[in-house]
């Protein structure tokens, strides 16, 4: 055997710089991977609801705590890493959202880029006043009255709206609505006047010219008849009263009318009040009264341009809600002592 051939050949060892190299390919393979796991993984495997509110303005840090200290998400740092990963840092939307702990990271973020914020339901009746639907609104958290009122109440608004009006009142559509919290009463209002429109479009339109009516004519005067019954059935029969009585230039003598002109009514209406003059008293002033009185449902709406062609030019309450009507002063006067003992 030769002597070069009893050498042994050196064992190579990794240089400093490769033992770097591999441990930081390690070490990324485990951050990606970590964060693979975190972005693949809900919070929690039994979810839980969670109402939150996102305030406007909030950091993408801020938001990331606000997450995880209400358990929606596992680390904070992580979701901050993945709001910035995806460039959303500037499209997180303010609002109050309902959130589940099953939701993985990633789909929480795309609900609060896409501003999926929690809708509240809420039903207007029919026959409410734009005062009792900004209470209404106030009470369920969502606007505040004053605000309402004002903006409803404001008229290069309401112009805006092409309402020939100088208020809403009217034209705040009953229904049910869903509205997330934070809204402008701008948006609010708009909202119950889109439907409105839907309910009165040109086949309306066309109703009422042929009645001789304007569009806001028919609002008056279906918010007079939403007011005097609650009985579905009676509603034509009784716009085809009122529409007698203005044929004949009778005054209305609507007792709604009088109280929605009166400040601060105590449910007692007297004589005092029928005879106390203002732009709503229909028993003082002929025609209609100056504007809407409430806002009217569509079966008013309808019962106005579809009235019932009668001969009767009175009515009357009766104990069990219904009216009694009557073609004649006498005949009237006789069903008033019948149905009512006083006036």
């Amino acid at each position: 055997m030769t002597e070069e051939a009893s050498i042994k050949p050196k064992k190579k060892w990794l240089s400093p710089l490769w033992i770097l190299l591999l441990i930081l390919v390690l070490v990324s393979a485990w951050l990606v991977g970590d964060m693979l796991h975190f972005i693949r993984t809900p919070a929690s495997s039994e979810p839980e609801e969670v109402v939150m509110e996102v305030p406007v303005g909030m950091s993408v840090p801020a938001l990331s705590e606000l997450l995880h200290g209400q358990g929606l998400v596992r680390s904070a740092g992580k979701f901050r890493w993945l709001v910035r990963f995806k460039g959303a840092a500037r499209q997180i939307k303010a609002g109050e959202y309902q959130l589940s702990t099953g939701l993985r990271p990633g789909e929480l973020l795309s609900k609060i880029i896409r501003g999926e914020v929690r809708l509240h339901q809420i039903t207007f009746p029919e026959g409410y006043t734009l005062k009792q639907m900004a209470e209404l609104l106030e009470a369920s958290k969502l606007v505040n009255a004053e605000r309402f009122i004002a903006a409803a109440t404001d008229p290069p608004f309401v112009h805006s709206l092409s309402i020939p009006a100088t208020s809403l009142e009217g034209y705040l559509f009953p229904d049910t609505y869903r509205f997330a919290r934070g809204l402008p009463v701008e948006t609010v209002l708009r909202s119950f006047v889109t439907m409105f429109n839907k309910h009165f479009g040109p086949v309306q339109e066309e109703q009422a010219r042929k009645l001789g009516f304007t569009r806001h004519q028919v609002v008056i005067l279906a918010s007079v008849v939403e007011k005097e019954t609650a009985v579905a059935e009676e509603r034509p029969l009784i716009a085809g009263v009122f529409l007698n009585r203005l044929r004949k230039r009778i005054r209305l003598q609507s007792d709604p009318t009088v109280i929605y002109g009166l400040r601060n009514f105590d449910g007692n209406l007297t004589r005092a009040h029928l005879q106390k003059d203002t732009p709503y008293n229909t028993y003082t002033r002929r025609g209609l009264p100056i504007g809407p009185i409430c806002n009217p449902g569509a079966a008013s709406i309808q019962a106005v341009l579809n009235p019932t062609s009668t001969s009767y030019l009175y009515f009357v309450a009766k104990k069990d809600g219904t009216h009694h009507f009557s073609a004649t002063l006498v005949e009237h006067n006789a069903a008033v002592l019948r149905h009512q003992k006083r006036r």
